[in-house]
């Protein structure tokens, strides 16, 4: 069973690397211009449905945390960008500090917060590249239902849609449930 707010349109794999092409040129161009790191921010969705109100959710949530740790920490944000493709939400974020703290506290969101498991918030510096939990001697992320590392999980497809879909429905529930308490 799928759940609720999973609904939407699907879309194949030509859609989903033309997307993916369409944030690496976004991300040149933000390096480019502002030669700062930039924050590429989207959400884990499994499927072929990309764009329903729980992946925009998800994503406006994450914004809203990306936003309050460099406000607390007072880092400028010089751009800021967001988009909503059928591919699935994006933003891109250009941040004023150094791209190793700045990993380091993107690395704590999506370990910390409660829904952090369903970002991702890349990091790319404009003189390395991406920047990796591994370049931070950090582990590599888990599967949202087993522990083993997630990339293992995804390229071999071990678990079922139905139950990667669940198990993201049971994560935003329990937030909402601490929420609201």
């Amino acid at each position: 069973m799928l759940m609720p707010g999973a609904s939407g349109v699907g879309i194949g794999i030509e859609q989903m690397l033309a997307a993916r092409e369409q944030r690496a040129a976004r991300q040149a161009d933000a390096l480019a211009r502002f030669d700062r790191p930039v924050v590429s921010m989207t959400v884990v969705m499994p499927g072929p449905v990309k764009n329903s109100w729980l992946s925009r959710r998800l994503l406006a949530d994450a914004l809203r945390e990306v936003e309050s740790a460099s406000d607390t920490r007072g880092w400028r944000l010089p751009s800021r960008e967001v988009f909503w493709p059928k591919t699935g939400p994006e933003a891109l974020y250009v941040v004023d500090v150094n791209a190793r703290i700045l990993k380091t506290v993107m690395v704590e969101l999506e370990d910390d917060h409660p829904l952090g498991r369903l970002w991702d918030l890349d990091v790319i510096d404009p003189r390395q590249g991406g920047l990796s939990r591994q370049d931070l001697g950090l582990p590599a992320r888990r599967c949202l239902v087993c522990e083993r590392p997630a990339h293992v999980c995804s390229r071999s497809r071990a678990h079922p849609l139905e139950e990667l879909l669940s198990t993201i429905g049971r994560i935003v529930h329990e937030h909402d449930l601490r929420s609201a308490a």
